[in-house]
C-alpha cells in the first residue's frame, strides 16, 4: 500500500507538470512551454510540502481546542500509541457539517481536523472510532495522496476560473486573437475533466481499510458504523461552507462525502456508499465475537 501511494505521488506530480506544460504551450508557445517547466518544479515543491496547510487554510482551520474538548487529544494519544505512530496535530473547523479529515505528507508530519459538528453529535466511542479510522489513513500514508490531490485539483478549479474570466473581458473589449482563443477556450475544456479524473483516481478501497484497520484498533466496529451513518445523515441537513471549487476537490479527504445525497451524485461521489460501509463492518463484527474495548 505504501508503494502504491508513492507511485501515485509521483503521478500526480508529472500530471501537474504535464498540465502546466500544456498550458504554457497552449497559450504562449515555446515561451510558454519553458515558462511552465519553471512554474512546474516550483509547483511541485509547494504542492509536496505545503498542501496540507492550504488545505488546512481552505476551511479557516484553527488549532485544536484542547480545554473545551479535553477528551480528545488523550483519546488520539492513546490510539496513535497502539498504532505505533507519533502523535498527530490537531485542528478544529468550526461548522456545524459533522466530518473529519487527516492530511499531511508523512505521519510525523499528519494532521487530524475535526468540525465542532463531528465533536457535538457523536458519542466518545463513536469519535474514537472515527479518530482510529483517520489514524489508518495516515498509518497506510494515504494521506500525501489525497491531500496533493485536492490541493490540485482545487488549483486546476481556480485556474479554470481565471481563464474563463480572461476570455469574457478580452471578447467584450475584442482583443483577443483567434489563436490565442481557441487555445485558452480548448484549456477551458479540459482542465475540469482533468480535476475529475484526479479526484476519482484516488482508490475508493481505501475507506474500506481504513475502515477495517480503525474498527480493529478501536476494537469497536459497530461504533464505526454507527458513526458513519450519523455523519451520513447530518450531511443531508447541513452542508459546508466553502467555494464550490474547493467543495468538490477536497470531498476525497473527509470520512464520509461532505455533501447531500444530491451533491455527491453530480460530483461524482468520491466515497463508497455509506451502507455498503456500514454492512461491511456489521460483518466483521459478526465474524468474532471477541471485541471489547
Amino acid at each position: 500500500m505504501m508503494l502504491i501511494n508513492k507511485g501515485k505521488t509521483v503521478i500526480l506530480m508529472t500530471a501537474l507538470a504535464g498540465l502546466l506544460m500544456l498550458i504554457g504551450h497552449l497559450i504562449a508557445g515555446t515561451t510558454g512551454l519553458t515558462i511552465a517547466c519553471c512554474s512546474a518544479l516550483l509547483f511541485n515543491g509547494i504542492l509536496y510540502f505545503f498542501s496540507d496547510k492550504i488545505v488546512l487554510s481552505l476551511y479557516q482551520a484553527q488549532p485544536f481546542d484542547t480545554k473545551k474538548y479535553a477528551d480528545i487529544e488523550p483519546m488520539v494519544q492513546s490510539l496513535s500509541n497502539h498504532m505505533g505512530l507519533p502523535m498527530p496535530k490537531l485542528w478544529l473547523i468550526k461548522t456545524p457539517v459533522a466530518n473529519a479529515f487527516a492530511t499531511g505528507r508523512n505521519p510525523r508530519n499528519a494532521s487530524i481536523a475535526f468540525t465542532t459538528g463531528i465533536l457535538e453529535l457523536l458519542d466518545p466511542h463513536e469519535i474514537r472510532a472515527v479518530i482510529a479510522h483517520e489514524l489508518s489513513h495516515i498509518y497506510h500514508r494515504d494521506i500525501l495522496v489525497t491531500t496533493m490531490a485536492a490541493t490540485l485539483a482545487t488549483a486546476i478549479g481556480y485556474l479554470t476560473n481565471m481563464i474563463q474570466h480572461k476570455l469574457f473581458w478580452e471578447s467584450l473589449e475584442g482583443r483577443s486573437q483567434k489563436k490565442s482563443h481557441a487555445s485558452m477556450l480548448i484549456t477551458v475544456i479540459l482542465m475540469p475533466i482533468i480535476a475529475m479524473l484526479i479526484r476519482l483516481s484516488i482508490s475508493r478501497s481505501r475507506e474500506y481499510l481504513a475502515d477495517e484497520m480503525g474498527a480493529h484498533a478501536c476494537h469497536d466496529p459497530l461504533a464505526l458504523a454507527s458513526a458513519l451513518q450519523k455523519l451520513h445523515n447530518n450531511t443531508e441537513h447541513v452542508s459546508l461552507n466553502a467555494h464550490d471549487n474547493v467543495r468538490s476537490a477536497t470531498s476525497g479527504l473527509f470520512i464520509v462525502c461532505p455533501f447531500s445525497s444530491q451533491d455527491a451524485l453530480e460530483l461524482f461521489s468520491t466515497h463508497p456508499s455509506v451502507d455498503k460501509r456500514v454492512a461491511a463492518l456489521q460483518k466483521l463484527y459478526a465474524t468474532s465475537r471477541r471485541w471489547s474495548l
